[in-house]
């Protein structure tokens, strides 16, 4: 039996998650108390349920910081279970719960220190990220800070079809000026090499078009910088894979995100997909 666990931010994408799950064939439950996770799996299996998918989130109180044991207990059933947590930058989740005029669920859970009830919008996802800080840890993450939905529902899509008995290598790109993604492992730097931006023939193109390819080839820092960050993963990677790994996030950034990391994060993926399931993204190309 197989069972995804969904959890992450109010606001996250939580809900289009599940709704790819439900698609794809699982039977899903959203907004179950923690608690009733292990009641819920029994009763499932007994029903002869193979695939289910279950959303827990903040909704579900004080139990929710129960969960991590509770999954342990559940493993130990001999379950195949996989976690997956999104996330996405304060500011994000505040402009997508102010256009949707809906309520934070902590919105009223307790007083404010000026003696007022109820919170800020901020001050809702700060203490809904000190409540989750346990379960992000032991799930595979995805920042959906720049994602629209149709983004989400292929990374969601990508996620099932993984052979989850396998450490999968992801390679990201992303621009800094959007920020640092949320999910990554490892962040590698290479906006000190020339930027194909400020070519008039490049700047329209992005790292996966040929001419793109063929500028970076042709700088020797570049290859240097590819030698390093492949042997850096190379070495660890075994040690990741000890740990019981399920995903690593390897994220390359430049300033944009549509050039030097996309070209790096491509080449990467090439090098290593001889051994290793792989996957990659593009966070500002989607």
């Amino acid at each position: 039996m197989q069972l995804f666990l969904i959890s992450g931010l109010s606001g996250s994408g939580k809900s289009i998650a599940l709704n790819v799950l439900e698609d794809s064939g699982y039977y899903c439950v959203d907004n179950l108390p923690a608690d009733l996770l292990d009641t819920l799996v029994q009763h499932l299996r007994h029903a002869g349920y193979s695939n289910i998918a279950v959303s827990i989130d903040v909704r579900s109180a004080n139990s929710v910081q129960r969960l991590p044991p509770l999954l342990q207990q559940i493993k130990q059933q001999g379950l195949d279970v996989h976690v997956l947590f999104l996330d996405a930058q304060t500011e994000t989740l505040v402009k997508r719960f102010s256009e949707t005029r809906r309520l934070h669920p902590l919105s009223d859970a307790m007083p404010r220190t000026d003696g007022t009830t109820g919170r800020t919008l901020p001050e809702c996802v700060r203490h809904e990220r000190e409540l989750l800080a346990e379960i992000s840890d032991i799930g595979h993450h995805i920042d959906t800070t720049e994602l629209d939905a149709n983004a989400l529902r292929a990374w969601i899509k990508q996620f099932i079809k993984m052979d989850r008995a396998r450490l999968t290598l992801l390679f990201q790109s992303f621009g800094f000026k959007h920020g640092i993604p949320l999910d990554a492992d490892l962040v590698f730097d290479v906006r000190c090499l020339p930027n194909p931006h400020y070519n008039p023939e490049l700047r329209p193109l992005t790292g996966c078009d040929t001419a793109v390819i063929k500028f970076m080839e042709n700088i020797s820092d570049a290859q240097d910088m590819f030698g390093d960050i492949r042997n850096f993963v190379e070495r660890w990677l075994p040690s990741f894979v000890a740990d019981n790994r399920s995903y690593l996030t390897v994220a390359i950034g430049c300033t944009g995100g549509q050039h030097r990391s996309v070209y790096f994060a491509e080449k990467l993926a090439r090098y290593f997909e001889q051994r290793q399931q792989v996957l990659v993204r593009h966070r500002e190309l989607t």
